[in-house]
């Protein structure tokens, strides 16, 4: 019974300082009353199988794979004091060299360290960026503006030892300038609707006017073709009428000429 007792006593310590850190996670094994001589976390970074005395050192992890986090809208000013509303995505990944320093810095989990510092740091970089656009030059320089925040976040969050992957935001500008923006948009497709019916017109228009011309064309075709032939056909009756004329008021004598019979003047051809 004692060596029963022994056994699982041994098997319940060392389930309890025994762990696993698997790669998509970085672990930090620390000491749980030591500071070193600056007065810093006495910590480490660890993976795989990780022994440690429970009683004084424990074991901490934190994930390295891509993390995305949907923030709720927050409004910002710009110089003008017109307020926009910043819908904010970021999907970002915890550097593993850096994981010691943000355990010892911020002691919370990554859910925690997103709603805390890394939000402020979002809201900051999009006040601060916002202030230097009036509204107008916002909106006519929005993936500029986009952009400069984004470096902004860059360098603050990069040095905390996290890394941006992605960033997008959704800008919602004020109601009475979306309305005006609307307004002009309206007024802009109404001009290019209207520009492009008088280049149907202008088209159909163009249409008609080959298509007339096509005909004429065709009309003068087919006069100049019935005028030829009816010349034709005049020419060839005179000849014919000539001669006819002249077979009626033939007597049937052929006339004499000095040197012998003369040729009748009708043309007779061969068959």
């Amino acid at each position: 019974m004692k060596r029963v007792f022994i056994t699982l006593i041994a098997v319940v310590a060392l389930m309890t300082s025994c762990t696993v850190v698997d790669n998509s996670e970085v672990g930090i094994k620390f000491k749980k009353f030591g500071l070193t001589d600056q007065g810093e976390l006495q910590a480490y970074p660890c993976t795989g199988w990780v022994m440690y005395n429970p009683f004084t050192t424990s074991v901490y992890t934190y994930p390295v794979f891509v993390q995305r986090v949907d923030y709720q809208p927050f409004t910002v000013n710009t110089k003008d004091a017109a307020q926009f509303k910043m819908d904010p995505l970021l999907a970002y990944y915890l550097n593993r060299d850096m994981a010691v320093k943000v355990f010892s810095t911020y002691r919370k989990p990554l859910e925690d360290i997103e709603a805390g510092y890394m939000r402020t740091c979002i809201y900051d970089a999009y006040r601060i960026i916002a202030n230097k656009y009036s509204a107008d030059e916002l909106m006519a320089n929005r993936a500029e503006f986009e952009s400069s925040v984004r470096t902004m976040l860059d360098s603050t969050l990069s040095k905390e030892g996290f890394i941006i992957k992605e960033f997008t935001s959704q800008i919602t500008p004020p109601a009475s300038l979306q309305q005006t923006i609307d307004a002009k948009n309206q007024a802009v497709q109404s001009a290019l609707k209207a520009e492009n019916e008088v280049k149907t017109a202008e088209a159909n228009a163009k249409i008609a006017i080959a298509k007339a011309q096509g005909e004429a064309e065709a009309l003068k075709i087919q006069a100049d073709g019935e005028a030829y032939y009816n010349r034709t056909v005049a020419a060839s009756l005179n000849n014919l009428l000539v001669q006819q004329y002249a077979i009626e008021k033939w007597d049937g004598d052929l006339p004499l000429y000095n040197g012998g019979n003369a040729i009748p003047f009708i043309e007779m051809k061969k068959q």
